[in-house]
Order: structure tokens, then sequence, then C-alpha cells
């Protein structure tokens, strides 16, 4: 199975702070850092780390060959980022002493997809390929009607959440990737197995659910798995959800039960806010491995 992973490439600035800047208020940063981010790139990265077959696709700018030097150094197929004339989206990131981070993005080049590129990028993909898709650009909608006309699965991350989620073709996504208080969102409920409960009845696709401290929960069909959360000190939070997708999916497509997917990415996902940055702190396989042993 091949995996086309559409999204965004942004440039995140981190400013390590003491707390988050309020209102009218003016902060020193203790350190800045410059690195790349978006979803679409830390899921492309987390994906191959991983082992999977992934064909990452998003677009950049003039400035954004940085962006694509990531996926030639970790060894990704780089081919289908295309350079635009906008500027690449990027992201302002607060980083508090707790670890904990607060962000600002600019689309850019993120707000720039058509339907020329999404069939240009889908055109080899076959019955049972997947596309991985998160809300972070523009035409979520469009592509998932292309990627469902070839017969593909469907994998939506729908984040950041807004209203123009329930604008999309939520009845085709196969699977959801949702944390907390995105599934609350899309139901209206906040207890956990609420959101199961209503998910279930309101779209056909199966769940991730990732509950921050309390773990995860995964229903597909009539079963339901759980796992904890693997204790790290925490350096940054900062693509713990994006290295969680990349590594449960592939897992799951490797052939591994749903249990040991979830335990996987557990793993994974508490590497990765050991680390600072985003797509460069993402583990690979072995080191996963490793790490659960």
């Amino acid at each position: 199975m091949k995996i086309y992973s559409i999204g965004s490439f942004n440039i995140d600035y981190f400013y390590s702070l003491p707390r988050f800047v309020g209102a009218g208020e003016t902060l020193s940063a203790s350190a800045l850092k410059v690195l790349p981010g978006g979803k679409g790139l830390n899921q492309s990265v987390a994906l191959h780390r991983a082992g999977a077959r992934v064909i990452p696709c998003g677009l950049v700018g003039r400035d954004g060959e940085m962006l694509i030097d990531v996926l030639k150094t970790v060894g990704a197929d780089a081919s289908r980022v295309k350079k635009t004339d906008l500027p690449s989206g990027h992201a302002i990131i607060q980083v508090d002493a707790a670890g904990q981070n607060s962000i600002i993005v600019y689309h850019g080049a993120n707000f720039a997809f058509d339907e020329a590129y999404f069939r240009e990028v889908l055109a080899d993909a076959e019955p049972g390929d997947a596309v991985v898709l998160q809300n972070e650009i523009n035409d979520v909608g469009l592509c998932i009607e292309i990627a469902k006309e070839k017969g593909m699965r469907v994998v939506l991350n729908p984040s950041p959440f807004d209203d123009g989620i329930f604008s999309l073709p939520l009845d085709k996504v196969d699977l959801f990737l949702c944390n907390e208080l995105e599934g609350a969102s899309l139901t209206g409920e906040t207890d956990p197995e609420a959101i199961l409960a209503a998910m279930a009845a309101k779209y056909p696709g199966d769940v991730l659910l990732t509950l921050g401290g309390s773990g995860s929960v995964y229903r597909c069909g009539s079963g339901v798995y759980r796992h904890g959360l693997f204790e790290v000190p925490v350096a940054d939070t900062t693509g713990a959800g994006d290295t969680f997708t990349g590594f449960f999916l592939f897992s799951l497509i490797a052939g591994e039960s749903p249990e040991a997917a979830l335990r996987t990415a557990s793993a994974a996902s508490a590497i990765v806010v050991s680390r600072m940055g985003a797509a460069l702190s993402i583990p690979t396989m072995d080191e996963v491995k490793e790490f659960l042993q």
C-alpha cells in the first residue's frame, strides 16, 4: 500500500518563554530556534521513519528549500513537493517553562492547492492506497472526492478544527484521527465514551481518539482498544500527535494488532515530546523498539 501524505509544510519559529505572552504584554525570549514543521511534513516524516511507503505531497515557497531538504535527509521521496510564488507557511510557537506550546499559523503556500495538483500527485494511486489529510491546507473536501474516485482509503486528522470541517464529505472518511477537543467539536459530547458512540452513530469511519495524559482509544467496527501514556520528561509537545499518526497507521498497515499499534504509536510520541522541535525530533522505528525494550 502506498500512503499519500498531503498536507502543510511550515517553517516553525520556536520562542522559549517563562510563560505565554498575555494581551498587551511584552516578554523577552530566552532562545529562538527555526525548525521545519507543518502537519503534512511531520506526518510524512513519521510515516517514513516508521517504515511506510509514503509519498509526501505539499506546496512551499521559494523560501522552502529547507523543508524539502528534510525529506531528502531522512530518505523520503520529495519529488511531489512543489514550489509556488507564495511564501511558505510558517508558525510562531511559544514554548513555556513546562514545555507546553501556543501556536500562531500563517497559511502561505499551504492554501494554494487546486484540483490540478491533487490529480497530478494522485495520478498513480491505486485502489486500496491511502491518503492522509489534515485541516492545514485548502480544498480538503475536493481531495477526498478525488481520492474516493480512485478507490483510496481516506484518513482525516481534522486539525486545526473549525466549522469548515462540517462542509467536508465526512461520510467518505475511513479513519478519523482526533484529539479529545476535536472529537468533542465533531459530536458535541465531552466524555470519551460518548464521543466514540456519537461518532459511530454519525459517521461510518473508524476513530482513533487521543486523550492527552489519559492515553488513547481506537474504535474499529465493534472493537474498542485502549492504551495509556508513557511517562517521560517533556521538552516540547509539538509534533506528538503527528508522530502518533504516522506510527499508528504504519503499524496497522504492517499487520500489527490494534493494541500493538497503539503501544508503538504511544512510544513514538513519548520519544518526540522529550525532544525539541517537530519533524527532526521524530524517532526511527528502531529507536521506538529500543524504547519499548
